[in-house]
């Protein structure tokens, strides 16, 4: 989803000095924005007396020169950080869901950060089912297939552009990151429909999951190398060439599915039996024989179901708030995807008083919250929390940054970049305050892996939420009925 460039026309009162043919050059530029010409008025470059006169006005005032002393020596974010917003942001909040699920999971050095969020709210639904104290699905399990899906995915795409441009923008984009990380609730909705779930004891994670740069680069670099392959294969003349495609297609993913394999580890078959051993909150051992996708749809089962509040995981869907495009509109993003034929990315864009009505009926449902959101706006790492009023730059630099969220969104400032889990909110005279966030960074981040979101900070960096249908209103649930705008 882009939006067209948009330029402003100059302002009236914009000053620039034109340069004379018949002046001679001088040792010292032109002072302030010169250098500009007649094919180019508005063209310029910065005079060094300029910038010397800037630095003595900066530095003329104290509170610039004490600025300096604590900002070149620093963290800025440290010294900017304002104890005020610290301290508002506390760990109690009066609307919580009864199991939020542990232990606090940590992707590591990987962007499966989608996989865990989406793991954390299917365990939630298993750990009421089963009566356990501490759970994990394996994280693991569903990388190695999208791993494999997206690689797929990518060279169907490949095949379907033959007769675009090799250097073309969409070629070009399709080859950028065709296996990264990264994901989206449809897509993991699309892994566990054809591949179910499995417990983290039966497929833990490798070293390769944990640190999956040189694993993802090695795949995209043979992506690539297959890409060229099959765009001369299927531009060549000959019939023969032509019938080779599919075969060649074959032997490809062949060898991305043995890099997978050697680097992550045989994976356990969607259909064939495994053995889940474990114990209940009461220390009682107990013993579950099934398949992957057996355990996954499990969680549809009237007895799932009933425990997890009448929510069945596999029917939630996204909202989003993307104030660039009309509300209660569907949205997508074109040949975004892992698995070939199952679901589409898809989007309903709500305002956000639809999105929190949606997340707070849903936590007083027992019910945790798949969100998307820009973690790193306004946000500190170590006390974990996420507040608009937490840094103030404006006391540090003397500027003001005043975009609107969907002015962000145009100018590429902002954008989704990390999943996380809503498990509680503090509500005061029925508004929202601040919202309790389960990360997936491990237990040294934040409150032993716990963190807090203003409320502000939710209007402005959160963009998705993944709800229960229930929780929303006929007409909303109806834009999924539409046909989306790319």
């Amino acid at each position: 989803m882009e939006s067209k460039e948009h330029r402003s026309p100059l302002e009236k009162d914009y000053v620039y000095i034109k340069e004379k043919p018949s002046e001679k050059m001088s040792r010292e530029p032109v002072p302030a924005f010169a250098s500009a010409s007649a094919s180019q008025p508005y063209r310029s470059t910065i005079g060094i007396s300029t910038t010397e006169q800037w630095e003595k006005e900066l530095l003329a005032d104290p509170k610039n020169r004490l600025a300096l002393s604590a900002l070149s020596s620093n963290d800025a974010k440290a010294v900017l950080t304002q104890r005020s917003a610290t301290i508002a942001n506390s760990q109690n909040f009066n609307v919580k869901i009864s199991l939020e699920g542990a232990p606090i999971t940590n992707q590591r050095s990987s962007g499966r950060c989608w996989l865990f969020a989406a793991t954390n709210v299917f365990r939630v639904a298993i750990m009421k089912r089963y009566n356990l104290k501490e759970f994990e699905l394996s994280q693991a399990y569903l990388f190695y297939y999208d791993k494999l899906e997206k690689a797929n995915y990518c060279l169907e795409q490949i095949l379907d552009t033959v007769d675009e441009d090799l250097d073309g923008r969409l070629v070009q984009q399709l080859l950028a990151s065709p296996v990264g990380d990264g994901g989206q609730w449809d897509m993991v909705a699309n892994l566990v429909e054809k591949y179910g779930l499995v417990p983290q004891s039966l497929y833990p994670d490798s070293h390769n999951a944990c640190n999956s740069s040189i694993m993802s680069s090695l795949i995209t670099t043979k992506l690539r190398e297959d890409a060229l392959e099959l765009r001369r294969l299927a531009k060549s003349s000959g019939g023969e060439a032509k019938d080779s495609l599919g075969a060649a297609k074959d032997k490809m993913m062949r060898d991305i599915h043995g890099i997978l394999t050697l680097m992550l580890g045989p994976p356990p078959n969607p259909n064939k039996e495994m053995t889940w051993e474990y114990c209940d909150k009461e220390d009682k051992f107990h013993s579950l024989t099934t398949t992957p996708l057996k355990y996954a749809g499990e969680l549809s089962s009237e007895e799932s179901v009933e425990a997890n509040s009448g929510t069945n995981i596999h029917e939630l869907f996204s909202l989003v708030n993307d104030p660039r495009n009309d509300y209660k509109q569907l949205l997508s993003v074109s040949r975004l995807g892992n698995v070939i034929d199952l679901r589409p990315v898809r989007y309903v864009n709500v305002d956000m008083i639809t999105m929190k009505t949606a997340c707070i009926s849903m936590l007083r449902a027992n019910i945790p919250i798949f969100f998307g959101c820009d973690v790193g706006k306004s946000s500190n790492r170590t006390s974990g929390i996420m507040d608009t009023d937490l840094i103030n730059y404006e006391l540090g630099f003397n500027i003001r940054l005043g975009m609107s969220k969907a002015q962000r969104l145009m100018a590429n400032e902002s954008s989704m970049t990390h999943a996380m889990v809503l498990t509680a909110v503090h509500v005061v005279d029925e508004k929202p305050v601040r919202w309790r966030v389960q990360n997936s960074w491990g237990d040294g981040p934040g409150s032993k892996g716990w963190f807090v979101m203003s409320d502000g900070w939710m209007d402005e960096f959160v963009y998705q939420a993944v709800v229960d249908p229930r929780f929303v209103d006929e007409d909303v649930r109806d834009v999924l009925k539409q046909e989306p705008k790319m």
